[in-house]
């Protein structure tokens, strides 16, 4: 199963989001609201026989964390030079020192669990749309959302998330886990 722990926004935030970006252009290929999310480790593919394990991990990792705020914030590309982009996002503002905690925490109790994750830093965003071939112009829509704010909300669980890919992604939640404060 091809798995990734993630914060979804709440469908309010989604809305404001879909609002800012306005028109979309068919250069590229976009993420459908309902599946935005703000990756905190991607898991990549995972046998079936480590999901317990990997859950009661998560649960405890999300008991270490207390809710915290963020919005979505900006806009950016995937490389920087938004004309050759492969991947248009909005960025966070807020708590994202808590946020880059969680996604730590996160990674860890995948490692215990026996997944091998890839080795890159954590850069906190949320995916709008990815280019269909090899790059896109988005400087229009970097523009259009750098001075987007949106709303803030209290984060309060973290989500396991099973993707199947094909010709129309799906995402199902197979457990969230509430934050709560460890208390020692």
């Amino acid at each position: 199963m091809r798995l990734f722990v993630a914060v979804v926004p709440p469908d309010a935030q989604g809305t404001e989001l879909d609002a800012a970006i306005g028109a979309r252009e068919e250069q590229l290929r976009w993420v459908p609201p309902q599946q935005w999310h703000l990756t905190l480790v991607f898991c990549g593919e995972v046998g079936e026989r480590v999901v317990p394990e990997l859950t009661e991990r998560l649960a405890r990792a999300a008991t270490r964390t207390d809710a915290f705020p963020l919005s979505l914030n900006g806009g950016g590309s995937f490389p920087k030079q938004a004309d050759r982009a492969r991947v248009l996002w909005t960025g966070l503002h807020g708590d994202t020192a808590t946020l880059a905690r969680l996604a730590e925490r996160c990674a860890a109790a995948a490692r215990r669990s026996g997944i091998s994750l890839e080795d890159r830093a954590f850069r906190p965003h949320l995916t709008i749309a990815r280019a269909r071939r090899d790059a896109a112009d988005v400087r229009d829509y970097v523009t259009r959302l750098s001075t987007y704010a949106g709303t803030p909300w209290q984060v309060e669980s973290i989500r396991l998330v099973h993707s199947t890919l094909g010709s129309k992604v799906h995402h199902a939640t197979l457990a969230e886990f509430p934050l709560v404060r460890y208390q020692a």
